[in-house]
């Protein structure tokens, strides 16, 4: 499959795809023209990625940790673990802008909200 045809089969613009081959998300082999050839499974490859970004994962995330997935002979244990790790430290990040809500919303219930960061520096 061309670059052409992955970009229109995926929706992306082949300067999205080019950029995910130099980050190793996916591959390509170059043609006698010098033209990419993409397996045809890559459109597939491209949804999950596309997927795991909007679920908040990053693309240095996804390459680090799509092989590990791939290559496991069963790959639902290993999605199952990598979307459990992602939720915790989702969970963390919430309980740390809920502190900070909730110090934000103490300050501006002061006469000054910059005192307490004074008094505690």
């Amino acid at each position: 499959m061309l670059i052409g045809e992955l970009a229109t089969a995926s929706g992306l613009s082949r300067e999205a795809l080019r950029f995910y081959e130099q980050q190793g998300l996916i591959r390509s082999r170059r043609l006698a023209n010098g033209y990419r050839d993409y397996p045809a499974e890559t459109a597939m490859l491209v949804q999950y990625i596309r997927t795991a970004q909007q679920l908040g994962f990053t693309l240095a995330e996804i390459g680090d940790r799509l092989p590990a997935i791939w290559d496991a002979a069963d790959p639902g244990p290993a999605l199952a673990q990598v979307l459990a790790v992602k939720l915790q430290e989702i969970d963390a990040r919430i309980a740390a802008l809920q502190a900070l809500r909730q110090t934000l919303a103490e300050r501006v219930a002061t006469d000054c909200p910059l005192r307490g960061a004074a008094a505690a520096a």
